[in-house]
């Protein structure tokens, strides 16, 4: 199902710094999963033209476990960790190759970056990586960003580069994150099963049913389906981005997006509600499995309504192990997610001392260093 040529959404500005998320459906050719080399001289030639009109493109680009299928002509998608990695080690060189050589008829030069999760989790790398991107771009270079397939483990990965995109567009204060993907955009149903499917030309929230409506199964080659993509726009819109995901099979379809014409899908930011540098990195840091302080409703009141601290008195339980300064999912009693946030306790410190008044720490603990679980200042809520 095609959206007609007036059926799109018109942005009320034009983006200075944009994110481009280059998925692996749409790189490669649907025949043999080589890259596709006509979309990527279209995809060089829109975004060197972005940049010489002053404005700045970060590129987060699949294709390299897709380019080493390819290249070995092997029939199957690759399923452990070792088969994976060896695929995008052989694909990674051939991929960054292909991407120099079209942008350098247009004369621009190209910076590669691979990342692991825990690049953007520690503070000190997260922010050494942002101030080299900085200067990549201010130089006039194009950064190509992909997730380290041939070294990441299952802990480290971001799962798809959909969030990895988001991450860096919130990270690097981008206005603007494009996911071009092989569909068209968000539908209310699946469209492969239903024809009668309707696609969603715009979100302002990011709601259960919005949710329910992305398609489980993901593309031919990509990690992640519309699910993914969601979730990358529910946490770039928070960061207060503006998200498109559209078909990137489209012919001309980033020239019309540069142009201020999202012909897909578009996520409207939530204003009023930018975070600071430290907050992006609590708000998309990785937190462990079930890694959860569970609050009380009064405590979830406080949060919420009143902007307080979280105190050893509204704390309920606590699931999974984490040490003090680990980044740590607050949830209500029903198991709703309301925010992030800096524990000032380890897990097996704060089981000592839930639901017990600030002044009884130093009594159970043997000293009290903070009153705080969670102090206001490190905590980012995402219930309203």
């Amino acid at each position: 199902m095609n959206k007609t040529e007036a059926d799109f959404t018109t942005l009320d500005f034009v983006p200075q710094k944009v994110v481009l998320k280059l998925g692996s459906a749409v790189l490669t050719r649907s025949g043999d999963e080589r890259i596709d080399e006509n979309l990527l001289d279209d995809v060089a030639q829109t975004v060197s033209r972005m940049f010489d009109e002053g404005r700045q493109v970060i590129v987060v680009s699949s294709g390299a476990v897709a380019s080493g299928i390819g290249l070995l002509r092997h029939k199957s998608k690759p399923r452990s960790i070792p088969e994976k990695q060896a695929f995008a080690a052989v694909g990674q060189g051939q991929l960054m190759h292909l991407y120099s050589v079209h942008f350098s008829r247009y004369g621009r030069n190209i910076a590669q970056l691979l990342l692991t999760r825990d690049d953007m989790e520690d503070r000190r790398r997260y922010l050494n990586t942002s101030y080299t991107l900085e200067k990549i771009l201010s130089y006039g270079v194009v950064p190509i960003i992909n997730e380290n397939d041939t070294t990441t483990v299952d802990e480290l990965r971001f799962g798809d580069n959909d969030l990895l995109s988001a991450i860096v567009a919130a990270k690097m204060n981008a206005e603007l994150l494009i996911v071009l993907s092989d569909v068209d955009g968000l539908f209310d149903k699946d469209p492969r099963q239903h024809p009668d499917a309707r696609l969603i030309p715009q979100v302002e929230n990011i709601t259960d049913e919005v949710e329910s409506m992305a398609a489980l199964a993901p593309s031919r080659l990509g990690a992640g389906g519309m699910r993914s993509k969601i979730e990358a726009a529910r946490r770039a819109t928070h960061a207060g981005a503006y998200v498109c995901i559209c078909n990137g099979k489209r012919p001309g379809i980033l020239n019309e997006i540069f142009a201020g014409k999202c012909i897909g899908t578009l996520f409207l930011p939530q204003k009023g509600k930018e975070l600071s540098s430290r907050e992006r990195w609590i708000a998309f840091g990785k937190v462990g499995v079930n890694r959860w302080i569970i609050v009380d409703d009064g405590a979830k009141k406080a949060l919420i309504q009143g902007k307080k601290s979280l105190l050893p008195v509204g704390v309920k339980d606590v699931k999974g192990d984490f040490d003090q300064g680990d980044v740590v999912e607050i949830r209500d009693s029903k198991g709703e997610r309301l925010g992030k946030g800096l524990a000032n306790f380890s897990s097996s410190d704060i089981l000592k001392i839930k639901g017990k008044k600030c002044e009884s720490i130093e009594k159970i603990l043997g000293q009290k260093e903070y009153d705080e679980v969670i102090h206001r200042d490190n905590m980012i809520i995402f219930s309203s």
